[in-house]
């Protein structure tokens, strides 16, 4: 298992798209001293032909404005060239943070706390 860093990084490119599998994907290519990731991949939405098509939790919105504000962006197309911090291991990048301030966006604890709270709902 490989250790897991905070690094530095560039964002180079910011993705909506389908995912090649009909559902709402995000990704933020980011670019490290020495080699880069991606972050994200989440189903952020599934159509209504999905067996688990849902409108009760908003993911999408959720990634989308959470990415932007750890950017410090007022729209997705400004996001490239914007310096993040990434706390990834050499096969996931885990969550993103503020390039100074204490705000971190871990997208896999915050769906799975969304959903947690659904269910107790």
């Amino acid at each position: 298992m490989s250790e897991r860093q905070i690094r530095n990084a560039v964002i180079e490119s910011a993705r909506l798209n389908d995912g090649e599998r009909g559902l709402l994907t995000a990704w933020v290519a980011l670019k490290y001293e020495g080699g880069g990731q991606s972050f994200g991949g989440y189903s952020l939405y599934l159509p209504k032909d999905w067996s688990h098509h849902t409108m009760s939790i908003n993911y999408a919105g959720h990634f989308i404005w959470r990415v932007m504000q750890i950017a410090v962006v007022d729209d997705w197309h400004k996001l490239p060239e914007k310096t993040v911090r990434a706390d990834a291991d050499h096969a996931h990048v885990h969550g993103i943070g503020h390039i100074i301030n204490d705000d971190w966006f871990y997208p896999g604890q915050d769906f799975e706390d969304a959903r947690a709270r659904q269910e107790k709902a």
